[in-house]
């Protein structure tokens, strides 16, 4: 099923081949219509009840079959080869069963590794990694490249196979899930934004959800590079058994051989290029944590050989993404700001540390095995009222009781209007939550949208 091409790749011949996908999300269903069209035969597995699956079955090819409710063991030892969606663990009993047996069990994302050529920068961290990998991708283009902008932010590396033309680069946004399952994927240029506790509902411990992060550089070679935030002592500790060339990148210090930021200004001591990349308030996208992103994603285009006209311009131009400290309007002077991709505890502080007012915090959801007391500085210096919602609630209320005004709301429509009535002129409501959406929105996105609404509809009664 597998050959070696000239570049070390691996290349698969699908053809009459027995292959599972597990998981019925976006990734599961590009995998699975794309592996049918190669000839394979493909069976479809999915934990969920066949009535809550109505959606997804609907965009699979005809000639795939399902089961949904349960994964059947028996199709798991039986396969040739089984691809497994980012949400589900390779824990999962009948997986570690089959993998015993010899079966090969690989990510969405490693699938589509082995079907599309091209040159791969590939973005981890656990915050940032969406509008990093967006950014170096608005870089690239500004530089006359083709680029596709794919994996974990919305867009399943698979389903570009049969509309790949010219190999084009490809710039992968990568989940600790998807790196669990690869095997040959390569990125040309890796990137780790950071590394704070986060997913430990499925993890052991930080020590094993910074080992999955860290297989982003598994497979690189001498001529590959490492962009690492040297800020950070997690992704530090990394940098000595790497075989690629480290980038060192930095918002706190000169570091030699990388890009920081230093007297108000971008820096590169790369060897491509020294000197001023431009001034930091000319980057578009606001707050300390984009700074971080930006020196990222110029330290990774600038090694991938875009020129630093592109790299400015993108700089200059790109306006941050949805969701992602979004600026959604203002009511009787209290701006709000939609940050609901803020699924940890980290990405809430630095959230929290770019605003400068006093803030008006909702949070809660879903939790992810976070500790809540890690949030307790941030929320005692900056927040004014925190008004929690959510299966988090309690144990958030619990962790963080003492640090500043706590309230509780039963929906987002609650929460937005009990915010908005502890602010005053000049305050900016936050929603930041620190936990997953699941158990009340279908996704961080609609999440999003609600508040949206909410802060629209205060907008018109004024």
């Amino acid at each position: 099923m597998q050959t070696l091409n000239v570049e070390g790749r691996l290349e698969m011949d699908v053809r009459e081949k027995k292959i599972v996908v597990v998981g019925l999300a976006r990734s599961g269903i590009a995998a699975a219509n794309v592996l049918l069209d190669r000839g394979a035969h493909v069976r479809v597995t999915d934990a969920k009840p066949r009535d809550l699956l109505s959606s997804a079955l609907a965009q699979l090819s005809p000639g795939i079959s399902v089961e949904t409710g349960g994964h059947g063991e028996t199709d798991f030892m039986d396969a040739d080869l089984i691809v497994v969606s980012p949400g589900v663990p390779l824990s999962t009993g009948p997986l570690m069963e089959a993998r015993k047996k010899g079966v090969e069990i690989i990510s969405e994302v490693e699938l589509g590794y082995r079907l599309l050529p091209g040159t791969y920068i590939g973005v981890t961290g656990t915050n940032g990694k969406s509008t990093t990998t967006s950014l170096i991708g608005a870089m690239l283009r500004a530089d006359g490249r083709e680029v596709d902008v794919c994996g974990n932010i919305g867009t399943p590396l698979t389903s570009l196979v049969g509309n790949e033309g010219a190999p084009p680069d490809r710039v992968v946004e990568l989940s600790s899930f998807q790196l669990e399952g690869i095997a040959s994927f390569r990125s040309h240029v890796a990137v780790l934004l950071n590394l704070s506790p986060d997913h430990l509902n499925r993890y052991p411990g930080m020590e094993e959800y910074a080992a999955a992060k860290a297989r982003i550089f598994r497979n690189q070679g001498e001529g590959d590079f490492a962009v690492m935030n040297f800020d950070d002592d997690r992704c530090v500790a990394l940098a000595g058994d790497l075989r690629a060339q480290v980038v060192p990148v930095s918002r706190q210090r000169e570091v030699a051989g990388g890009v920081y930021a230093a007297g108000g200004k971008m820096i590169s001591e790369l060897p491509l290029f020294r000197g001023e990349i431009l001034p930091v308030e000319a980057i578009r996208i606001p707050g300390l944590h984009n700074l971080e992103n930006a020196l990222a994603a110029s330290a990774a285009a600038l090694v991938s050989g875009c020129t630093l006209s592109a790299v400015r311009s993108a700089l200059q131009e790109f306006p941050g993404l949805p969701h992602r400290m979004e600026s959604v309007g203002e009511v009787a002077g209290v701006r709000f700001i939609n940050d609901s991709k803020g699924t940890n505890v980290g990405a809430v502080v630095r959230s929290l540390e770019s605003i400068k007012v006093p803030v008006h915090l909702i949070a809660g959801g879903q939790g992810k095995g976070s500790d809540y007391r890690d949030l307790r500085t941030a929320v005692t210096e900056r927040v004014a009222t925190l008004v929690l919602i959510g299966e988090a609630a309690n144990r958030m209320e619990q962790d963080l009781t003492g640090t500043t005004r706590i309230e509780r709301a039963a929906s987002m429509e609650e929460a937005v209007r009990r915010a908005f009535e502890s602010a005053h002129p000049g305050d900016v409501v936050l929603l930041s939550p620190g936990c997953a959406s699941f158990d009340m929105f279908t996704d961080f996105e609609e999440r999003g949208a609600v508040f949206c609404a909410e802060v629209a509809r205060l907008k018109g009664e004024q």
